[in-house]
């Protein structure tokens, strides 16, 4: 028998033994604190542990433990598992997609991302981690590149002024439409033309934003805009059917009659055919994906949007502009105008808040890299491929219906059944319409390919010698008038880097002046920047995932949709919700998408009418906007002196509104960054008077695993796959907005026409909200790899230790900050506000000054003036480790004393330290320093900056002169060559 020594001794072995295969490696790598730390941060904070901690910071009537048809048994959460067993499992869906040779086109081609880019732009933290410039004298390289990219297409489009990408083409044609009908005070009809031959996603769109703006969509042939009183029109060009038409006179004839004219078109087109400037488009909109961005199943792409100068002032989205800093030096920066729009609320122009800025950033460095003589020789490549291909197709006696075209051929068939049976057999992807077929060539296209389309058509192999010789017809398949004459890309940026090692050290430069993750925390109050792990991102750059075709035939896409269908899953248990669509391609547009059900399923139950919607003042500027953009009148409601939602307001307009009361938008935890304890009772209120809660779920890192928004009374919610689950900011984008519903919302959540084809012009259409049915499908990866990699558990843990970071932060800096709300127990939530308005009136130093300051100190600023102006919102996440919550409190105590030296006398504001930063390298080559401070103290504040120092690449910089001086197109590269 063995002895009590020899069994204790067995046991530890079996523990040991049991250490040994647990799979919980990714949950230690991505939450930031370890073991021992967690316990010393509770005694800060005076809890016993997490679970102490937890229940007394959310009301325990929300709490899943404490919810009786909650059954963790049951959850269909996966157990967490490690990296290589996650990438094992997703190389499974992978594995089920078959990547045919795609020639469907409809504004998605094939392309060849650059590798110099693919390494290091895509594939590099440095760029994708970054958060959105807001904070410009940190975000210099980014800047500097969507200005290229602003640049780009203001030469491609021939227009006077571009944006810095909106999120897809479809959602881009529908903000040109807004601005038409805003920016028209010369024709107040509610009717907008459409002519017929455009993408039917975008199509789509436009009827779903139209239906919802009182705006009466009228299709037809281009030649009826004459006959058509209207405040504006819509031209594809080239044209869905690959026609390149003239719209000079058309334009001209519209202006006559004071109407306004969109223009779609492609940028690679662009570089051989007349820009749509020169034809005299007002609005030119676009998808930048072909510069060096894959398909993606449909996204993310950057979108273009450009217009004239004299409607600048109403563009949608950002605008990146030129300013200079403290010293004079050229400095950029987000124009004021577009830099923050949302803060509009109802006023705003758009509702759009995530841009795409890594893909604009890398399809203008698609544009760098080539060169306008290597974009030239692309296109032409694609032209004359296409050329030789309608020569084949005609002298095979097949009619090609479109005799102009760039890249695309339509074909006559009559038999859509054997032709398809032939792609099939080939591996070929074509567009198939009503009795044609559509073929679109692109830069991936060979000679090859050609030939096997051909044979897909003639039943029968080309000889070897088949003659290269483009037929009669084809040879001025662009008119000799619609050649494009003009010049572009003429700045020096796209003609100087020839060689790759000239090109990487461009690209390096320009990302040693951007703030990332890579550098440090990035503690901005709502948006959740936490660890993009490097495992998470792999799967991006699979082939399967990056080179589908959105409209690809559903036989191949079965693994791309199992995948999507388990993530659905996963996020259904987490929220509480009966049904998921991934269609919204940013959490803007999760908002919209969320509305629009809400309205339809009103609409369903004859309750039309209810159209008022109850919006606290804390609430996101987004949360208006977009129920503005839905019809919705918009109806403040006041919050209490706690931050809290006034239920007393709250009732009162409820009463005031019962009979047209549609819904009411809140976000959970409040903006506020507290637990309310009255959620349930207001969302009841909403049902009991026939409306509908939406919970925006801004704020779910602090829910995850704990509260479900579903079950607590919510029928709407969006994600923020880019905050919550791990999708990296890209430096202003790309997002995802996902929403889920309860079940009678269910069928009122976006469609889409990829699933069921073209619709008759006369159907409502799908109620579509983007362009691709399943928005930006090719990062959707990175959220399944969160998921499965953290499990139930793992995801129940990271939110637990980001409230425990916030609350941590809040109590290390008391007595040297006033923490302005707190929820019961005195707890924040994952977040807290600072309130630094006590110390302005004092000494004049502002929140701005703190966060130009914490530059110096090597962070990012958080959340500035909002939800409350005068303070900074902090949210540190999960992912920051003890270490570096303790170097941002020492930070930030480091600033109270400098703050002291201004409120005791010793320096005045003006010249005191905080004033004057950020520090730049500019400064302490000043051989006339003659500062009331060091050097040492402004640039070397703590001896971890002399560890690891971030310089900031310019100094704070003139936002006034900026906005009095407003240029947003690459200045002189005598300018770029004077800072470096």
């Amino acid at each position: 028998m063995a002895t009590a020594e020899q069994t204790d001794s067995v046991q530890s072995v079996q523990v040991s033994i049991d250490d040994l295969f647990q799979n919980g490696d990714f949950v230690r790598r991505h939450i930031g604190p370890r073991s021992e730390d967690l316990q010393s941060m509770l005694q800060v904070v005076g809890a016993e542990s997490l679970e102490d901690l937890i229940r007394s910071t959310i009301p325990a009537d929300l709490l899943l433990e404490n919810d009786e048809s909650f059954d963790p048994k049951m959850s269909c959460l996966p157990n967490t598992t490690t990296e290589h067993e996650a990438l094992d499992l997703l190389a499974e869906y992978a594995a089920e997609i078959s990547v045919d040779r795609s020639f469907i086109g409809q504004g998605y081609y094939g392309t060849i991302v650059p590798n110099v880019i693919l390494r290091n732009v895509l594939e590099n933290p440095g760029w994708y981690t970054a958060y959105t410039p807001y904070q410009a004298e940190i975000a210099q390289g980014r800047l500097e590149s969507l200005l290229a990219f602003q640049q780009m297409i203001i030469d491609l489009t021939g227009m006077e002024f571009a944006n810095a990408s909106l999120l897809d083409e479809a959602t881009a044609a529908a903000e040109g439409m807004a601005l038409c009908r805003r920016s028209n005070k010369k024709n107040k009809s509610n009717r907008f033309f459409v002519s017929r031959d455009i993408f039917s996603q975008t199509l789509d769109v436009l009827k779903t934003r139209a239906r919802f703006m009182d705006i009466e969509l009228v299709m037809g042939e281009a030649h009826e805009l004459n006959d058509c009183e209207c405040f504006g029109a819509f031209f594809q060009y080239p044209a869905a059917s690959g026609s390149v038409d003239d719209l000079s006179d058309l334009i001209a004839a519209a202006h006559e009659n004071n109407k306004l004219v969109v223009v779609a078109s492609d940028l690679l087109a662009l570089t051989l055919i007349k820009s749509p400037g020169e034809m005299g488009a007002d609005v030119v909109v676009g998808s930048s994906q072909r510069f060096g961005v894959p398909m993606g199943f449909g996204g993310p792409h950057a979108a273009f949007f450009a217009t004239r100068d004299k409607f600048k002032r109403s563009i949608p989205g950002r605008v990146i502009g030129v300013s200079k800093d403290t010293r004079g030096n050229r400095a950029l920066r987000m124009a004021m105008q577009t830099r923050e729009q949302h803060i509009r609320r109802d006023k705003a122009t758009s509702n759009i808040c995530t841009a795409q800025a890594l893909l604009a950033n890398m399809s203008a460095f698609y544009a760098i890299w080539h060169g306008p003589e290597g974009l030239s020789m692309i296109a032409a490549r694609v032209h004359f491929l296409t050329q030789l291909l309608a020569s084949g197709l005609e002298e095979a006696g097949l009619e090609v219906i479109n005799r102009t075209f760039f890249d695309t051929v339509r074909v006559a068939i009559d038999d859509e059944g054997e032709l398809w049976d032939r792609c099939e057999q080939a591996g070929i992807n074509l567009f198939f319409g009503e009795g044609f077929v559509s073929i679109s060539l692109d830069e991936t296209t060979a000679f090859e390919d050609v030939f096997d389309i051909l044979d897909l058509f003639v039943g029968q192999s080309h000889d070897e010698d088949f003659d290269l010789e483009i037929a009669e017809p084809f040879v001025d398949a662009i008119p000799a008038d619609l050649l494009r004459e003009t010049e572009f890309l003429t700045h020096e940026i796209f003609n100087r880097f020839d060689s790759e090692t000239e090109m990487l050290r461009y690209l390096k430069r320009l990302e040693n002046r951007d703030y990332s993750l890579a550098h440090g925390m990035i503690p901005l109050g709502s948006c959740t920047m936490k660890l993009n792990a490097t495992a998470e991102m792999i799967p991006v750059s699979w082939g399967p995932f990056s080179a589908v075709h959105p409209f690809a035939p559903r036989s191949q896409t079965i693994g791309y949709e199992g995948m999507i269908a388990q993530l659905e899953e996963w996020l259904l248990e987490i929220t509480g919700y009966d049904t998921m669509s991934m269609q919204p391609n940013s959490g803007a547009q999760g908002e919209y998408a969320g509305l629009l059900a809400i309205r339809r399923y009103h609409a369903s139950i004859g309750e039309s009418h209810r159209d008022v919607c109850l919006i606290p003042s804390s609430a996101h500027g987004t949360n208006p906007a977009s129920a503005t953009m839905m019809g919705l009148k918009v109806v403040v409601v006041k919050t209490d002196d706690n931050g809290n939602i006034d239920l007393v307001d709250l009732k009162e307009k409820v009463e005031e509104h019962r009979e047209n009361l549609s819904s009411l938008m809140i976000t959970y935890p409040s903006t506020h960054g507290v637990f309310e304890e009255t959620v349930r009772s207001a969302c009841e209120l909403i049902h009991d008077h026939g409306g509908q809660v939406y919970m925006d779920g801004a704020n779910m890192n602090a829910l995850v695993g704990l509260v479900a928004p579903g079950k607590i009374g919510s029928d709407v919610s969006h994600l923020n796959l880019h905050k919550t689950f791990c999708i990296p900011h890209g430096g202003g984008g790309p997002g995802m907005g996902p929403i889920g519903v309860k079940s009678h919302l269910a069928p009122f959540l976006p469609g889409h026409v990829s699933v069921d084809g073209t619709e008759d012009d006369a159907a409502d259409g799908k109620f579509a909200v983007s362009a691709a049915e399943f928005g930006s499908a090719s990062i959707l990866p990175i959220s399944w790899m969160f998921i499965q990699m953290m499990g139930r558990e793992g995801l129940k843990k990271s939110t637990e230790v980001a409230i425990l970071n916030a609350n941590y932060i809040a109590t290390k800096l008391e007595g040297h900050y006033e923490v302005l709300y707190r929820g019961k127990n005195g707890r924040v939530a994952h977040e807290c506000i600072i309130d630094i308005r006590p110390l302005n009136e004092l000494t004049g130093i502002s929140e701005v000054d703190i966060a130009k300051r914490l530059m110096d100190y090597g962070f990012h600023a958080p959340t500035m003036s909002w939800p409350v102006a005068g303070t900074i919102m902090i949210e540190p996440t999960e992912s920051e480790s003890l270490e570096e919550l303790d170097r941002f409190c020492e930070a930030m105590i480091s600033i109270r004393d400098e703050i002291r030296e201004v409120e005791q006398g010793v320096v005045s504001a003006e010249d005191s330290v905080l004033r004057h930063a950020p520090h730049t390298a500019f400064d302490i080559a000043d051989e006339q320093w003659d500062r009331a401070y060091s050097i040492s103290k402004a640039v070397f504040p703590t001896k971890a900056t002399r560890l690891a120092k971030f310089w900031p690449s310019v100094n704070r910089v003139d936002n006034v002169f900026g906005d009095r001086n407003l240029v947003c197109s690459c200045p002189p590269m005598s300018e770029y060559e004077s800072d470096e």
